[in-house]
């Protein structure tokens, strides 16, 4: 069965139903929208159950679709992706299920844009094809764009058309960079192709390989978004409906520092080993941080902190990255999905007080404890969580990335431990300007989270402590792909640390009379 195809045009085949269904029966369109969100997270479950962490690219599907010019149909999943497309549709599927009682109008039109989106998304993580790949980059901005230009704030048409500007002038730059690979790679070989496989093996000269690493860097910079490419991001955020910031920032963000890990270190290992690269890019990080943070602590509005606190947990994750050892690289993964958890659920619960105050303004509120308390509580939790408490998910994935800044450079550390700090301090002072002290006439009467938000929040409540409590399945998901990514920038790495290499046979247990 091609379980790839399944999983990716689940969302499709919803959508066409969804277009059957008159404008006029509300109610059913919402059942098909969430029913085929839940069902596009249901066909991911044998991925789960049948991979193989031992070996590499599983579930391949290959077939012709441009010959003319090498463009094939062509998708397969490792750890890295496995854990990036089972995170889309689990936090698709919660978004669309969130939307529920918030959006009343237009609904034929926006859940169709969702699952559009969902589309693009997944193809992304799912293509070994590079060509492919950037049909499915680009296809996201469609739906992300009408989301927020139809069901956003106020200053919707400026924060969309800023989102698509921003994005599609980074995509440009990244096309010219695999239209160079793939020139180069049939010039040399005679064989114009996409295929990501062979394309690995392209050798550029060293200017030429500085350039395209900087064309693909300014591509998924813009979309993580990397300090001072990250303006678009708070527009975007704060206009956006709760579920596309919910997508936005758990998902469309990851589609930055995945392209850093499934493109640019292994096509670029010499330029992205590259000392004065690294020095760069770190720098660009750590600005990010602590930049970040600072302006996350002058906010007035809920989701402008929430945005920009998004600036500064990507810092960490892009930090990692460039860390270039198992723990940076593992950790940034890790906490990708953490920042999906935690930031997904402050922007969800974000929503849960402009539905019944339609105000974001941190000034607006306190006390909501006391009318509120099941809120507060998941809003504690959730803060915490996003500020690297243990025993919660946050933790695990900053102490990783922590620990392989400081291999590397004990500045980098520095940073990362500041920004840690600064990081409870903008989200402890939220919790306390928002759910303790005096409780105003106006949040006297504000109802508590009901069973539909519970149905929403729970599910990633349980992931927060899950991660934070047993992280050892996804380390040995990512132990694989990540000894490959590191093998490939630094060869030799893990002999010279004596660290067990991953992609090595065990060794052989001797016998108990030997020893």
């Amino acid at each position: 069965m091609p379980l790839l195809s399944l999983v990716l045009f689940t969302p499709l085949a919803g959508l066409l139903v969804l277009l059957a269904v008159p404008s006029s029966r509300s109610r059913l369109l919402k059942l098909v929208a969430n029913g085929t969100a839940l069902l596009g997270l249901l066909v991911t479950f044998p991925l789960l159950s049948g991979f193989d962490r031992s070996r590499d690219f599983q579930f391949i599907e290959r077939a012709p679709w441009i010959p003319s010019f090498g463009a094939e149909y062509h998708l397969g999943i490792d750890g890295l992706a496995l854990l990036m497309v089972v995170m889309t549709a689990a936090v698709g599927f919660l978004a669309i299920f969130s939307s529920w009682p918030a959006i009343q109008h237009r609904l034929k039109e926006y859940y169709a844009w969702f699952l559009l989106q969902q589309v693009g998304m997944l193809g992304v993580f799912l293509a070994r094809d590079f060509f492919l790949f950037f049909v499915f980059w680009e296809l996201t901005l469609v739906p992300m764009y009408f989301i927020i230009a139809i069901w956003g704030g106020p200053r919707r048409s400026y924060a969309a058309i800023k989102f698509v500007i921003y994005t599609l002038v980074g995509s440009m730059l990244m096309l010219l960079g695999i239209l160079t690979l793939y020139a180069i790679h049939g010039q040399e070989t005679g064989v114009y192709t996409f295929a990501i496989d062979e394309l690995t093996g392209t050798t550029l000269a060293p200017h030429i390989a500085w350039w395209v690493f900087w064309a693909l860097f300014i591509g998924f910079a813009v979309k993580v978004p990397m300090w001072p490419f990250h303006t678009w991001l708070p527009d975007a955020h704060v206009e956006a409906p709760t579920a596309g910031s919910v997508v936005l920032a758990s998902i469309l963000l990851k589609m930055g520092t995945y392209g850093f890990l499934r493109f640019s270190l292994p096509l670029l290992p010499e330029t992205s080993a590259n000392p004065r690269v690294i020095w760069i890019i770190s720098a660009l990080s750590i600005v990010a941080i602590i930049y970040g943070a600072l302006v996350s602590l002058m906010q007035k509005d809920m989701k402008k902190l929430v945005a920009y606190s998004s600036v500064s947990h990507m810092g960490f994750c892009t930090l990692g990255i460039f860390a270039l050892n198992p723990a940076g690289v593992s950790g940034s993964i890790l906490q990708q999905i953490n920042h999906a958890v935690s930031t997904g659920l402050l922007f969800l619960l974000v929503g849960v007080v402009y539905e019944r105050r339609h105000t974001r303004e941190i000034a607006e509120y306190g006390g909501l404890l006391k009318v509120m308390p099941a809120f507060s509580f998941v809003f504690l939790i959730t803060a915490l969580s996003s500020m690297g408490m243990p025993p919660l998910n946050g933790f695990i994935g900053e102490l990783t990335i922590l620990q392989g800044a400081y291999k590397e450079n004990f500045w980098w550390a520095f940073a990362c431990v500041v920004g840690i700090a600064l990081g409870a301090a903008y989200l402890l002072w939220l919790f306390q300007r928002t759910s303790l002290g005096e409780l105003s006439e106006k949040n006297a009467a504000l109802p508590d989270l009901s069973w539909r938000e519970w149905a929403v929040l729970g599910p990633m409540l349980l992931f927060v402590f899950a991660i934070g409590l047993w992280p050892k399945p996804y380390f040995d998901i990512l132990d694989r792909p990540v000894a490959k990514i590191v093998e490939r920038v630094r060869p030799g790495y893990y002999e010279a640390n004596k660290i067990p290499n991953p992609l090595l046979p065990a060794p052989a247990s001797t016998p108990r009379a030997a020893r």
